[in-house]
């Protein structure tokens, strides 16, 4: 196609996909005068970021969700009309006119107008209280009316119904239900078992499902009053949001002439040509492919095609990959591939976890060779190289469940991203490939994330992409021979193991100190807590005292993790779960004293939650006075040593479990690392303290005990491998402590043990080298290091309470002690708060 000086170009519709159009365009032309772009948008801002919609009841503005400022738009030479739509096309003339009279030539127009929300024709649809849920103005509605609301109900399972639905609940309504008229939750994109997991975490973030319901009548006179279903029941609710799909804005293409569909969407080829060769259609507005793609990366696509053809190329719009990942309600949900597709003509693999609330699927050919698809619930981690997998056709690893499940061997599982094919499309929001990222690297000198991102755009989007990036990166980088560096931030110039060996040989002990050493500038987010966690793994100081307490996360700065609504968390310790009635009585007290929500944890402890910043002092002071510890639930340390009755009460025990477990957490206690350590210490082989699920997990045995490391209970499920077998208590120590120690040494920021030993090259027999063997000879460093750490723990607790100078970090207003007015208490599971504060 051919083009002109000055070619008049009229995008109509300023959504996410008419953006995108226009930065592509902008970033191809050849020279400034080559286009003059037009910009007609319906809405009354610029283009907005409506994938992350929902943020805007967490608080986020209308400013943060902007994908560009008007000024932007100015500076680019770009005519932009807001809250003025366009309403006829004059296809001889090639003239467009706009709702408030502008009337604009054009040699080629850009139809955007993409969808708008399916209402369906319920009688009394049009009653006050009855709301859509698409754009900013629609929130900003349902924000008012939610002031007088107490019960709400969204129509529609979808992702957008399920996030407006918990967005009700945020809102304050007493009540939030989802009505479905499908058997189950988000049926085109997970299964039956996937589709009753995320039921089963919404119902418990407190929403209420009804399934299978079809709403005849919307019941009230002037303002809703309820919803009559087919099957007779009622529901009562003041409030109603519709969600139940899109329909395509196809209205003006209508009456311009072009071809559309008798069920919606303008007829497009697959360059986006509408019936008129001088028009095109793109995003959801666009049927192609005889199907409306309602995904933000089509629709970029699409935008890429006709910017191609606009500045002389040539490109086609191919059936695209609807692969997902959605961040619903802070639960991944991602399917891939043939998600639905059944034996025989694939081999399933399932993995669910109730208690984690994670379901995976993974469908492989029959012949074991090739992945085809499948569904992730509550973990998506994998989602971008099982994707690749999948279209790739990348040969599995002999045991194929190790995709969901990871290497349990200490061996990678596969090649990783670097043995995907160049055209593996690595970031879809912008369709950029691996190629075109090892391009980026080896000729534009690209070495970071940043400049990746400004070169080529990938992962500037979700960011979804971010991790195979970084990989491609130092792929690329460790194939032309550069050496690459884990540093910590533009502000240290080593990584964590570095900087971890440079502050203990020097003796520093402050934030303050080891930036002057061996950093530069201010520090930022990701330093401080770092370093933080160097300290208090070097010499395990009170991390509120000297200058520790402002670096330190926001968890550990009020030694409480903060909770919905302004409230902390309290969790005193209680060692191998063992407690006595008095203890159990003074937990109680406490509770109710305070009014605080109580519940017994996995991890056999009691957790208590709604504590007011002001009062934490207070309560554990008490909670001190009757011989309690911190539980350290808020720190990147030990948290429990679970057991069970062991040999003491159980008739098939063969050890004291209980004895040994205590013992096992009284000494780690507190012990700092890089990221939370969980134990367990069961009396024989039936597991039932499950310890092989833990960081370092003990099984009794006849003869002693066998010593188990990595594993991980979370959301990415690892078993402990075992690492000693039939050692004696003290032998078992000796090596725990040689474990933890090279660990807290070794492992990056924020990385769990079955992590670090997933990444260790030598994998698990490297690792018993060290710890069993000792073949580093650093055996009795570590572990005269660890028991220098035990031997200066103090609970910070303990210490806070009598501190009246750090007490005083406990208070929501420096100047006055009183509460903030602001944090109120939450009932939870009708408990009452049963004292009232001042």
């Amino acid at each position: 196609m051919d083009t002109i000086l000055n070619t008049h170009i009229v995008v109509v519709g300023n959504g996410m996909v008419g953006y995108k159009f226009c930065e592509k365009l902008l970033a191809k032309r050849k020279s400034e005068g080559e286009f003059v772009i037009t910009v007609f948008g319906e809405e009354p801002r610029s283009a907005y970021d409506r994938v992350h919609l929902s943020e805007y009841f967490a608080g986020k503005s209308a400013d943060d969700l902007s994908l560009a400022p008007l000024e932007w738009y100015a500076e680019n030479g770009i005519r932009l009309f807001l809250s003025d739509p366009v309403v006829d096309i004059d296809r001889d003339e090639k003239l467009v006119r706009s709702h408030h009279g502008h009337v604009v030539h054009y040699d080629y127009l850009v139809l955007a107008t993409g969808s708008g929300a399916f209402v369906p024709s319920v009688p009394g649809v049009e009653k006050d209280g009855v709301f859509v849920y698409r754009t900013i103005e629609d929130l900003e509605l349902i924000l008012s009316y939610a002031r007088k609301a107490k019960r709400g109900a969204v129509l529609g399972g979808g992702l957008l119904g399920l996030e407006a639905a918990k967005a009700l609940l945020d809102l304050g309504l007493e009540e939030a239900h989802v009505v479905e008229f499908a058997p189950r939750l988000m049926p085109r994109q997970i299964d039956e078992p996937g589709s009753r997991m995320l039921q089963s975490q919404l119902e418990a973030l407190g929403l209420k499902i009804h399934l299978s319901k079809s709403t005849q009548e919307i019941i009230g006179e002037d303002c809703i009053k309820g919803l009559q279903f087919a099957d007779n029941t009622f529901l009562d609710v003041d409030m109603l949001v519709i969600s139940a799909g899109i329909r395509p804005r196809d209205e003006l293409a209508k009456i311009a002439g072009l071809e559309t569909h008798p069920r919606g969407g303008i007829v497009v080829d697959n360059q986006l040509r509408t019936s008129d060769p001088s028009i095109f259609a793109i995003g959801e507005c666009a049927l192609a492919h005889h199907m409306i793609y309602g995904l933000i990366a089509p629709g970029y696509e699409m935008a890429d095609v006709v910017v191609t053809m606009l500045t002389g190329g040539e490109k086609e719009f191919h059936p695209f990959d609807m692969s997902t990942k959605l961040k619903l309600i802070g639960t991944d949900v991602a399917s891939f591939g043939d998600a639905f597709i059944e034996e025989p003509a694939c081999k399933t693999i399932r993995y669910e976890n109730k208690a984690k609330g994670v379901y995976k699927r993974i469908n492989v050919s029959p012949d074991g060779k090739t992945l085809l698809g499948g569904i992730l619930v509550g973990d998506a981690d994998q989602y971008n190289m099982l994707l690749q997998t999948c279209k790739s056709k990348t040969i599995l690893p002999p045991d194929s469940e190790d995709l969901i499940l990871g290497s349990r061997g200490g061996e990678d599982s596969g090649a990783g991203v670097m043995s995907f094919p160049d055209d593996a499309l690595i970031c879809s929001c912008e369709a950029v490939t691996k190629g075109m990222i090892c391009h980026e690297v080896s000729d534009k000198g690209c070495h970071t994330m940043d400049a990746v991102k400004k070169s080529c755009k990938a992962g500037s989007g979700c960011g979804g992409c971010v991790p195979m990036v970084k990989d491609i990166i130092a792929g690329v980088m460790k194939q032309n021979g550069v050496y690459v560096r884990n540093v910590v931030c533009e502000h240290f110039d080593h990584s964590r193991q570095e900087l971890l060996d440079l502050v203990k040989m020097n003796g520093l002990k402050t934030y303050g100190s080891v930036l002057d050493h061996f950093g530069k500038g201010d520090g930022c987010e990701v330093c401080k807590p770092l370093v933080a966690s160097v300290l208090a793994s070097l010499w395990n100081e009170n991390i509120l005292a000297k200058d520790r307490a402002t670096i330190q996360d926001s968890n550990d700065r009020y030694l409480a993790n903060i909770q919905k609504g302004g409230t902390y968390s309290v969790v005193p310790r209680i060692p191998g779960g063992e407690i006595t009635p008095e203890k159990l009585i003074v937990i109680g007290q406490v509770a109710q004293k305070y009014g605080l929500y109580t519940k017994i944890t996995g991890g056999q402890r009691i957790d208590m939650f709604g504590a007011h910043l002001n009062d934490l002092p207070q309560i554990w002071e008490e909670l001190i006075h009757a011989g309690f510890e911190s539980g350290h639930a808020y720190g990147k340390s030990l948290r429990t040593v679970k057991s069970c009755v062991g040999s003491t009460w159980c008739r098939f025990g063969v050890q004291d479990s209980v004895t040994f477990a205590i013992e096992v957490e009284d000494r780690y206690k507190g012990l700092r690392s890089p990221h939370k350590l969980k134990s367990a210490v069961s009396g024989c082989v039936r597991e039932c303290a499950e310890a092989q699920s833990k960081d370092f997990g003990i099984i009794a045995t006849e003869k002693g005990w066998n010593l188990y490391v990595c594993g991980n209970g979370g959301s990415k499920p690892q078993h402990a491998q075992l690492l000693a077998t039939d050692v004696d208590k003290e032998t078992c120590i000796r090596l725990i402590d040689r474990f933890l120690m090279f660990y807290i040494r070794t492992a990056d920021p924020l990385t769990r043990t079955a992590t670090w030993l997933n990444k260790m090259e030598g994998g698990m027999s490297y690792l018993k080298a060290v710890v069993v063997d000792d073949v580093l000879g650093i055996a009795e460093e570590l572990e005269r290091d660890i028991q220098d750490l035990i031997d200066v723990y103090q609970c910070e607790w303990k210490e806070v309470v009598e501190s009246p100078e750090l007490r005083k970090r406990f208070s929501h207003f420096v100047n006055v002690p009183m509460k903030d007015p602001s944090v109120a208490f939450e009932t939870m599971r009708d408990q009452k708060r049963v004292k009232e504060w001042a």
